[in-house]
């Protein structure tokens, strides 16, 4: 294998440096540098385009040379219905890791999207509206926000992830299911039911299509809401949290009325929940991952807010 450093640079002395390692693909990569709360840094993405070989060498090659990682395109840790589940390959991913922090972002996930409903709900009234969170598991805060504010609500886990007609429609079933399969799940590899590399870029017809015209707003991961995504999605919301200038073409493309981030744009772009996990992680000069406590005084001291942009 070339050197996986190849062409990398340190941050500048002074910096926080925070590297997301990301499975997905690498035309998605950004390098950012921002200031919060009067401390630099530099916020990275280095995408291995399915390479599951290529992230643990950037891993262990960048080991004690950063201050946080994210890992993005893959889940460590599913928190859902009080219990966290553990991916046996993405543990064993992330294992040349040994001084610096890894975060997937499912810590903060949990505070920060739960919070971004609240917010939400004097715009968007959730209470009237058809949501399709195409995948909730790994979001599950959100997921538990939206029963809680009135929406109706349809999880698309089976649908999406497994491409089987099951959708569920209430928070109750979505735990049992949960509680049923994310013990057997996470032992299987990620990528048999979730996009990496080149799947992340195509759309294609599937179980979930239809589940598209019914709803109001989509709400979860960005490559799982494109994944089974119509050609025609005049008038919808998308809710999700990374998005590139090539996404914001796309929904543009297909008639999508108003996109909504659980974040501001961070430089020029919306970070995955990873890479604000890692980011909070090295703000906070600890290494390891935060309480909900601290993730929650954190996004209020920063001033995280959702975004909306119509489109």
């Amino acid at each position: 294998m070339t050197d996986p450093l190849q062409g990398w640079q340190p941050a500048p002395a002074g910096y926080k440096h925070v590297v997301s390692v990301s499975l997905g693909a690498s035309k998605r990569n950004a390098r950012e540098e921002i200031n919060v709360l009067g401390q630099p840094f530099i916020l990275e993405r280095l995408g291995t385009d399915g390479d599951s070989k290529k992230a643990a060498a950037l891993f262990q090659a960048l080991d004690g040379r950063v201050d946080a990682f994210g890992l993005g395109g893959a889940d460590l840790y599913v928190i859902a219905g009080g219990r966290r589940y553990t991916f046996a390959n993405v543990r064993k991913l992330v294992a040349h890791a040994k001084i610096t922090p890894v975060l997937d972002g499912s810590g903060l996930k949990n505070t920060l999207e739960r919070e971004a409903i609240a917010q939400l709900d004097p715009q968007l009234h959730w209470g009237t509206q058809k949501v399709l969170m195409v995948s909730a598991v790994d979001r599950f805060g959100m997921a538990e926000a939206l029963a809680e504010k009135g929406a109706e609500v349809v999880y698309g886990d089976i649908v999406f992830g497994l491409n089987i007609d099951r959708p569920i429609r209430t928070i109750g079933a979505l735990r049992r299911v949960a509680g049923l399969v994310l013990p057997v799940l996470t032992q299987l590899p990620q990528d048999w039911f979730y996009p990496t590399g080149a799947k992340q870029e195509s759309s294609v017809a599937g179980k979930g299509t239809k589940y598209y015209a019914w709803a109001d707003v989509i709400a979860g991961d960005t490559h799982y809401a494109k994944r089974y995504a119509p050609r025609d999605l005049s008038g919808k919301t998308i809710l999700t949290q990374t998005i590139t200038e090539a996404d914001r073409a796309w929904m543009k493309e297909r008639g999508v009325a108003r996109l909504i981030t659980t974040t501001p744009r961070m430089g020029t772009r919306n970070f995955a929940t990873n890479v604000l996990e890692a980011f909070f992680v090295a703000l906070s000069g600890k290494k390891e991952a935060l309480t909900e406590a601290e993730y929650q005084g954190y996004i209020r001291q920063v001033g995280f807010k959702p975004e909306i942009n119509e489109l």
